[in-house]
């Protein structure tokens, strides 16, 4: 007896659907970038270029450990106040020298992200409630911590000289790349990165493969903290300690992860189109900078606010899109 075979045209709107739902946001960076390019002078000169990528990295690096928490099937919303507590950790201690503010910052992002996995995996309360709490709790920290002010560097020790450049690349690029990479690697060939994504896609099933899915659990948020911890260095090297910073970061991270392909349900994602997300967003911006700064014809002015707005619609159309390339891709 035949099984019913697809039509042709079914399975070719299928694989096209997959193929938008994983490569969508490099399209749309393409399509942006080539557009900035005829439209302003400089948009892909070396200088836009170099800064857009290094305002990215810390971005880059709280997407990332976003990207393993979300393919697990949690969510991490403390990873921008995260960032903010290791900055002024990370200045306070940097009169100590360059290795302990980064150890310090890192650290810090380390517990936060150690207490936010064992709540959640051992004691299986939600992650939205707990990354809550912990959000606010550690942007609390960080007011008593900078004593609500901004806590600047020590230059005499160097710190700075995390934000320069390195082979006329900025430091914190190259950082960002480092984690890129090593992330990408560990989720595609280690036993771990395999394992998040089965925890993802059915954590009964996971479980019931033997997997250890508790100890995975705890892992992706370890790893989300210490990328915000370590974003939060970077922050404090380019311009100081600051608790009043790092407003609608996590947003930022989940929607580049979102943007990226990654399904909010988890079992499913990439680090690499993650990164594209970061930079399709952060282009995005740039762009309307442009904009508002264009004299050569008719333009568009658009103050902060209208960039946020711009932003979150930008957002939600991704999302709404993403809904309906997964529903064709499974049918």
């Amino acid at each position: 007896m035949s099984t019913p075979s697809t039509p042709p045209a079914a399975s070719a709107r299928s694989s096209l659907a997959v193929f938008l739902q994983s490569q969508g946001a490099l399209i749309a960076l393409a399509a942006v970038v080539i557009f900035g390019a005829l439209r302003y002078d400089n948009f892909i000169g070396w200088q836009n270029v170099s800064d857009v990528l290094s305002n990215s990295s810390k971005f880059g690096l709280l997407a990332v450990g976003m990207a393993f928490v979300i393919m697990s099937g949690g969510i991490d919303l403390s990873v921008g106040t995260v960032a903010v507590l290791a900055s002024v950790v990370a200045a306070r201690c940097s009169g100590y020298g360059i290795a302990p503010g980064v150890a310090a910052g890192v650290a810090v992002g380390l517990v936060v992200g150690l207490v936010n996995g064992l709540l959640i995996a051992h004691l299986r309360l939600m992650p939205f409630i707990v990354t809550l709490c912990t959000y606010i709790a550690s942007r609390g920290l960080a007011l008593i911590i900078a004593e609500r002010q901004t806590v600047s560097i020590s230059y005499e020790q160097g710190f700075d000289g995390i934000g320069d450049d390195f082979l006329l690349l900025p430091i914190p690029l190259w950082i960002a790349a480092a984690v890129v990479l090593a992330g990408a690697l560990l989720l595609r060939y280690s036993r771990f990165g395999r394992a998040v994504l089965a925890v993802g896609g059915n954590e009964e099933a996971a479980r019931l493969m033997g997997l250890p899915v508790e100890r995975v659990k705890v892992g992706v948020y370890v790893l989300s903290g210490a990328l915000a911890g370590l974003a939060g260095v970077i922050v404090a090297s380019q311009t100081s300690g600051s608790p009043t910073e790092g407003v609608g970061w996590e947003l930022i991270a989940i929607a580049s992860v979102v943007v990226g392909g990654t399904l909010l349900t988890g079992g499913q994602g990439s680090i690499l189109n993650t990164v594209t997300g970061v930079l399709l967003l952060s282009v995005i911006l740039n762009l309307i900078n442009f904009e508002n700064g264009f004299t050569g014809g008719p333009h568009l002015t658009l103050g902060s606010h209208w960039q946020t707005i711009v932003r979150g619609l930008f957002l939600l159309a991704v999302i709404l899109l993403q809904s309906r390339l997964a529903g064709r891709s499974r049918r």
